[in-house]
């Protein structure tokens, strides 16, 4: 035991103790949500507060509006942009608000959170299709869809479930019985335009409209509430950083529908950077000489690098800190073994995204913060699914060693505790590493999960790359993943050779 799994244990408490801190940073936060137009006005929030001389973070593509919000009620992100339409009928939806000013009391008085005044543009939801399929079929409002059931629609995972979206749209054109599949909104582009769908969501200010040369819809019977571009904030932001409010409020009013689209476009038609993007839009609108210094593809995948392997390090030596004596206590307590067996499998079943939302906003356990690297969530979310295969693998390797060799060591004197250090941990110490080695590359592919709540890593330039429909952008996130969860299991087999004794690791008849 001594020479197979002391050392390792030892290793991983040196590991975990002297991993360095990813606490908060003390200035603002910025959140956007993960689409273009979003992540751009996010990045004009973080150029403002940076001209102020403020430490802005800026916490990219966060997910759709229940987990920005969230992260902003809880105070992991200070500001962030949002829609008029979406506050009142998805954040609001039961308080049935019929203005802006009931839902700027609301969000203030029960909430603690301000509303901007609008931005200067609107930009409602839409159904989009091809311009040359809806002329070949004369369609031109979204109550003439209802003439064309063999229609397909695919329309954003949000947009399938919010309240203002495909249900409401549904009921009132009466085109339930068309097919609606939920599809990543930048995919359905793509599938738009090869004719696998025919019919999408959209909204007023996308680029895409006219690169794919779209016709929306008109809302005939004015389903679509309207959608004022606006920043929702925390009340204590005013506190804590009145210039970088004060400089919020310059962008009310200031930001129009054609220019809105322009942004857009650079981003994502011409590949410019959003914080480029969003730094020219600034100096030629407002006056501003802010300098945007391009990241190398080397600095980006090491910057990257590093953010991945913290999710990864911390999760999985929480992970086989608590998993090892729990395999233990399985393998010695038959019926509580069964128990803890069912309820770590169980864990394994439960969606990655479904678990991160779930796991938002809880108590700073471990000294994380919510979202941005070092996540709490992504931590946990990772940590949770590591038990499984070390759990498993130690409970499997204790209870096969044949029962000779137990009851040798119970003939020699040694007591339960003496047995388990000495022999039967010992023995069962290859498979356990093979359970910890399984648990690190399946961590390091579900750690790209983790970009959903703006916890870096490689998943960042993945979602970044599908959204921007960049494929050399995805593949700096995907290729180096790969590579990563092959180096972490060659790392482990020369472990094996390090901490598994020689005569454990021969096979039968050598």
């Amino acid at each position: 035991m001594s020479k197979a799994v002391w050392p390792l244990i030892i290793f991983l408490l040196i590991v975990l103790a002297a991993a360095p801190s990813s606490c908060r940073k003390g200035g603002p936060r910025v959140g956007s949500k993960a689409f273009t137009e979003s992540v751009i006005l996010g990045e004009m929030v973080a150029h403002l507060g940076r001209e102020e001389s403020l430490d802005v973070t800026h916490y990219q593509q966060l997910g759709g509006t229940p987990v920005v919000f969230k992260a902003l009620r809880v105070g992991e992100i200070d500001i962030y942009p949002d829609y008029t339409g979406t506050i009142r009928e998805e954040i609001l939806a039961d308080r049935k608000l019929s203005s802006d000013q009931q839902v700027r009391e609301v969000l203030l008085n029960e909430m603690g959170i301000h509303m901007s005044l609008p931005l200067g543009f609107v930009n409602p939801y839409a159904l989009a299709m091809k311009e040359d399929v809806a002329e070949t079929r004369g369609i031109r409002t979204i109550s003439d869809l209802k003439r064309h059931p063999d229609l397909k629609f695919g329309f954003s995972n949000e947009f399938m479930d919010r309240r203002d979206g495909w249900p409401q749209l549904s009921e009132a054109y009466g085109l339930g019985d068309h097919e609606a599949l939920g599809i990543d909104h930048e995919v359905a582009y793509r599938l738009l335009d090869k004719d696998e769908i025919q019919i999408m969501d959209s909204y007023y200010t996308d680029a895409n409209i006219r690169f794919y040369n779209l016709r929306l819809l008109e809302d005939d019977l004015g389903q679509f509430p309207e959608y004022h571009t606006v920043y929702l904030y925390r009340a204590d932001l005013q506190r804590r950083a009145p210039r970088l409010v004060d400089a919020v409020r310059r962008l009310e009013g200031n930001i129009s529908e054609a220019e809105m689209m322009a942004m857009n476009g650079y981003a994502a038609l011409n590949r410019v950077p959003e914080k480029r993007v969003a730094a020219d839009f600034l100096n030629e609108k407002l006056g501003f000489s802010i300098v945007v210094h391009a990241e190398t593809i080397m600095g980006r995948i090491w910057r990257l690098t590093k953010e991945h392997l913290d999710l990864v390090r911390r999760s999985l030596a929480m992970a086989i800190l608590v998993s090892i004596p729990l395999g233990i206590v399985a393998a010695k307590f038959k019926n509580l073994g069964q128990g803890i067996l069912a309820v770590v499998g169980i864990i394994q079943t439960i969606p990655g995204l479904a678990l991160l939302v779930l796991l938002i906003g809880p108590a700073d356990y471990f000294g994380f913060s919510s979202v941005g690297s070092g996540s709490a969530p992504a931590t946990i979310a990772l940590f949770l699914y590591c038990l499984l295969p070390i759990v498993r693998n130690t409970f499997v390797g204790l209870n096969d060693i044949p029962a000779p060799i137990r009851e040798s060591a119970e003939a020699l004197g040694l007591s339960a505790w003496a047995r388990l250090r000495l022999v039967e941990l010992p023995l069962a110490s290859r498979m356990i590493l093979a359970g910890i080695k399984t648990a690190a590359v399946i961590n390091v592919g579900f750690a790209t999960l983790g970009a959903f709540i703006g916890a870096g890593g490689y998943g960042q330039p993945i979602l970044t790359g599908i959204r921007l429909n960049n494929t050399g952008l995805l593949m700096q996130g995907a290729i180096p993943a790969a590579l990563l969860a092959l180096a972490v299991q060659g790392v482990f087999e020369l472990s094996e050779r390090f901490f598994v004794a020689k005569g454990l690791r021969l096979s039968p008849g050598e």
